[in-house]
């Protein structure tokens, strides 16, 4: 079989060199030197110098601070040199990185580094065993617990031997959760895992002024770390302790959750930080609060942070299996607020953390998008996957630390601030979908109805308050994490070349979609020629796509696998570009939806249709809060309605949309539409200090009539943003039409169940435009807005979540609404 030879590389430096059978089968490396069986560090001894030359290539300086929140902290630890330092390659180490030279330390320098980090036994906490079963709070809890298992008898009189029982109790739940750290473990460890990454990740990129401000604010602010990483793999944990430690910045407690306590692998992960939680912190049968625990877990923590030890905490609490971040799960900053509010500590550093992969180690997740459930951790099962890992490459890693801010400071700026009262969807968007008519709750409920907002006492303040904490970390992790080769190029086959598309035509898209992402100021976690990392990422997809060529022309042909996994798993890769793109997509649905509506009113091409601005930002509005469950649009301490406002500027920027004339702009706004009553508010926290002088969002915004260009190749990209939230939007009217099949109460999980069924059969006879869209977690994302929403009415029995029609949609119109309103926003 013919075999074409394609180089890796830009003139005078390789990158890899790589070669392709025309039937697509297989991948090899040809060349002695070059050749996958041998070292990997020979590969990078090669490449080095070109690769360091372009790491250190200017780039968006993404995680500077909410300016909004935290004013303050947005100015400490920064300075104007910070985003100049560049990328590093941290596992790229030769004897530069020691205080040795000479042969034998070229051929030592693993070992020479890791013994020149600075770790040491008295950096981390002691007696924290004892001290926690000394608290007060675990003793009352003790007492608590004991009086519960003796009915009856006073407080007083409880049996000394069963406050015993309970004190062993409470001894052996902590002994199972707090960890032992071993600075001589942690370095073995760092020897272990250079060998290990260099064998299966080409580089692991991180920013040195994002790591000079952390390692400042973890040497000079004398106050506790705490690290909040959006959840991709379970690298994930060895990862950011790796890189703290080559930086010499004191390890972290990491939280991890129970199910990997396992025989072995538990003892290695407690050695380097770890401490394990329930994933459900009540398991009794009876469901009630396990007030012991609760008190173990809320004063192990306050005890580290007392003794200024880091903390590594993933709020999903669960790896993403969508490539988009899991909705947040604060108990754990619950802990970390209160512990900082009953004055025990000074104050805590927030910092999140954004991680991206070109490939995650554990492949895909298609097993439990497909409806399988997930499988226990085991030691095989961890042994298995090492071994796995070292026979594959996984391309390049990049992880991002925004800069650290003050959680004092961000509590004080919300006790200064209204926070509005949350309304539910149902209340947001029922009258819209229902009525037709837009709902002025959508915009009110930001300014009329606030909490109280005096302190931590007041519980629903607080529990907004942390919520919203959460919520911001969580969405700045995200925003700060860097697209990579493989996101952008799963996205470009799914949403612009679904038939297919030439080598050529695909690395021209590739080369154009860089400049879209680096121009809305989102970095990117690749450098080099765009054809050499085109075909780097569509190695490392795999059997995800087909390469194909025919007799008449030899230039490679790449399309999208059609099997259902194969689209799982590039719908997966390509939700890492769905942030970047997702207010533009809202707003490129928004206006199908209301040159749909006008198409009904009236005979006028929908080319030829102008669209009123205020009425796209309600529209989008609306739009965003019924997609809540997949994304989050912006901060909690922005305005919806700005955000996308901006969002329509930048695309009249770009030319995509185009405002009308002068004369066009006295049309009246539609009569299904109110007058917009609203001056914008100030500018927040997005906006620079340069941007705030010149801004004119202080005076009456005047409405302005939009139309989308005309442009083929504008037109073409305003048709990649509608296509982008394809799937959710067929998944959600998918669900809208499964909804007149039930037929009385039916049990959550059944369900849930019988609509992934419904979808994936829809997707495997091709009925679904996207097979995408029957993901397992799209489905639990469906009925959980549904429940929201007002749709189903829920009661349990036997704590079973029993699920049945509302009256509200009981009617089969109503029901037709819904599906009409989804049905606006879609292609389909």
């Amino acid at each position: 079989m013919e075999e074409v030879v394609v180089s890796f590389g830009t003139q005078d430096n390789v990158f890899m060199a790589s070669s392709f059978d025309q039937g697509g089968s297989r991948w090899k490396y040809p060349g002695e030197e070059l050749e996958r069986s041998s070292s990997p560090s020979v590969l990078r001894s090669i490449t080095s110098k070109w690769k360091e030359g372009l790491l250190n290539r200017k780039r968006p300086f993404v995680g500077r601070c909410c300016h909004s929140c935290t004013p303050q902290s947005q100015e400490k630890l920064f300075n104007s040199s910070i985003p100049s330092l560049g990328l590093r390659n941290v596992i790229y180490i030769n004897e530069t990185h020691t205080r040795h030279r000479g042969w034998l330390a070229r051929r030592l320098c693993y070992v020479l580094f890791v013994l020149e980090r600075d770790v040491r036994k008295d950096m981390f906490a002691r007696n924290v065993v004892e001290n926690v079963l000394n608290n007060s709070r675990v003793e009352k809890a003790t007492i608590e617990v004991a009086s519960e298992n003796s009915p009856g008898v006073m407080e007083s009189r409880i049996d000394r031997k069963a406050v015993s029982r309970v004190r062993r109790k409470a001894r052996g739940i902590l002994q199972e959760m707090v960890a032992n750290i071993s600075p001589s473990f942690i370095r073995l460890t760092g020897w272990v895992l250079l060998k290990l990454f260099n064998g299966f990740f080409w580089s692991i990129q991180v920013h040195k002024g994002q790591l000079e401000m952390v390692k400042k604010a973890a040497t000079e602010q004398n106050v506790p770390l705490v690290f909040l990483p959006v959840h991709k793999s379970h690298i994930d944990y060895l990862l950011i302790t790796f890189i703290l430690f080559c930086h010499n910045i004191k390890a972290p407690h990491i939280a991890a959750g129970n199910n990997l306590n396992i025989p072995i692998f538990s003892t290695l992960i407690r050695k380097l930080g770890g401490f394990f939680i329930r994933r459900k912190l009540d398991e009794n049968p009876s469901g009630k609060k396990d007030v012991l625990y609760r008190s173990l877990l809320h004063v192990y923590t306050e005890e580290l942070l007392k003794q200024h030890q880091f903390l590594e905490i993933y709020l999903e609490g669960t790896r993403s299996r969508s490539g988009k971040p899991s909705p947040a799960r604060a108990g754990l900053l619950s802990i970390i607020v209160d512990t900082l509010c009953s004055t025990s500590i000074s104050d805590v550093l927030i910092v999140p953390v954004g991680i991206s992969y070109d490939r995650i180690i554990e492949g895909n997740y298609n097993s439990e998008q497909l409806g399988k459930p997930k499988k226990n951790e085991s030691l095989w099962s961890v042994a298995r996957g090492v071994f796995r890992m070292l026979r594959k490459n996984y391309g390049c890693v990049r992880v991002d630390f925004t800069q650290p801010f003050s959680l004092k400071e961000y509590l004080d700026s919300q006790r200064h601030r209204q926070l509005p009262a949350p309304l539910t969807l149902e209340q947001l968007l029922v009258p819209t979908i229902i009525a037709a008519q837009p709902d002025q709750a959508l915009f009110n409920g930001e300014e009329e109805g606030h909490l109280s907002s005096l302190d931590l006492t007041d519980e629903p303040w607080r529990r907004q308050v942390i919520g919203n904490l959460a919520k911001h970390v969580l969405f700045t992790a995200n925003k700060s994490s860097a697209v990579m080769s493989t996101h952008i190029v799963a996205c470009l086959l799914l949403y612009r070349h679904r038939q297919g598309v030439y080598l050529s035509k695909l690395v021209e898209d590739f080369f154009s979609m860089k400049e879209e992402v680096l121009s809305r100021d989102f970095d990117l976690g690749f450098s080099g020629n765009s054809e050499d990392v085109v075909m780097h990422a569509l190695h490392l997809l795999g059997n995800c796509v087909n390469v194909t060529t025919s007799s008449r022309n030899t230039e490679f042909f790449i399309s999208p696998a059609t099997t259902i996994p194969a689209l799982f798993e590039l719908n997966f890769y390509s939700n890492g570009l769905f942030h970047v793109f997702i207010t533009e997509a809202i707003i490129a649905c928004s206006v199908l939806a209301i040159l749909r509506e006008q198409a009904a009113e009236t005979v006028q091409s929908t080319s030829e249709m102008m669209v009123s601005q205020e009425r796209l930002i309600r529209k989008a509005a609306g739009l965003s809060h019924f997609l809540t469950n997949e994304v989050a649009v912006a901060l909690p301490c922005q305005m919806v309605y700005q955000v996308f406002d901006d969002t329509v500027g930048r695309l009249i920027q770009y030319g995509i949309l185009i405002v009308a004339e002068e004369e066009q702009e006295e049309l009246s706004p539609s009569p299904t539409e109110e007058p917009w009553p609203k001056k914008f508010p100030e500018p927040l926290s997005w906006r620079s200090d340069e941007e705030d002088e010149d801004s004119d969002f202080g005076e009456e915004q005047r409405d302005r009539y939009l139309k989308v260009s005309l442009s083929p190749e504008h037109q073409e990209f305003f048709g990649f943003l509608q296509r982008i939230l394809g799937p959710v939007l067929e998944a959600y009217s998918a669900a809208a039409i499964f909804l007149h099949s039930l037929n009385g109460p039916v049990t959550e999980r059944e369900y849930t169940n019988q609509l992934f069924r419904f979808l994936l059969t829809r997707s495997e006879k091709k009925v679904a435009v996207f097979g995408e869209s029957a993901t397992h977690y799209l489905v639990k994302n469906t009925v959980k807005t549904f429940k929201e929403l007002g749709v189903f009415k829920e009661r349990s029995e036997n704590r079973v979540t029993v699920l049945e029609l509302s009256s509200t949609f009981l009617p089969q119109a109503n029901r037709n609404k819904l599906l009409q309103f989804i049905l606006s926003f879609s292609l389909i």
